[in-house]
């Protein structure tokens, strides 16, 4: 290579670094951020549950709306960046469910019926309150769930990041 043309010497250089993998290790490429369709097992009293998290506003908006296919410990959660009153209504949900609605300590606080297509708002009556889980009607019953009962936080926070939120946006930062 000592009298080689500089072309020749270029040429030689990419198929070398070519051959050896590039200058750098390459990172793994980062699996894309979870949706609002993938589930996330968070328990809920002493039940595991396969929840999908809705954050984003259209998220919420769309809920469980035309969904006819939760399995008997599925659901949702909606997560609210701070405490507040929380209203819901069954339009074009045609799966009876229950709502229970959770301080921002993750206590069980309230359960309420959800008929479906059921049009009438149904509200909490505290304002200090940051999650809503929608699960079959008669879950939280049949399960022994009722108010005082704990959600993990800390699989909740976990599912946040996998969605590619802060938690910390949610007050979730213990």
């Amino acid at each position: 290579m000592k009298n080689a043309n500089p072309v020749s010497r270029l040429l030689l250089g990419l198929v070398l670094l070519f051959l050896s993998g590039g200058c750098t290790a390459r990172e793994p490429a980062a699996a894309p951020p979870k949706s609002v369709t993938d589930f996330f097992a968070v328990r809920v009293g002493d039940r595991t549950v396969r929840m999908q998290v809705a954050v984003l506003g259209p998220e919420m908006e769309r809920g469980l709306m035309g969904r006819k296919d939760l399995g008997a410990d599925d659901g949702m959660i909606f997560v609210y960046r701070a405490p507040q009153r929380l209203t819901f209504w069954m339009h074009d949900t045609p799966t009876a469910l229950d709502i229970g609605f959770f301080n921002p300590d993750g206590t069980l606080a309230e359960v309420y019926p959800l008929l479906p297509f059921d049009e009438r708002t149904v509200a909490s009556r505290s304002d200090r309150l940051q999650f809503a889980l929608e699960m079959n009607q008669n879950w939280y019953r049949d399960n022994g769930v009722r108010p005082g009962a704990g959600i993990d936080l800390a699989a909740l926070k976990a599912a946040l990041k996998a969605r590619d939120f802060d938690p910390r946006k949610f007050g979730l930062d213990k």
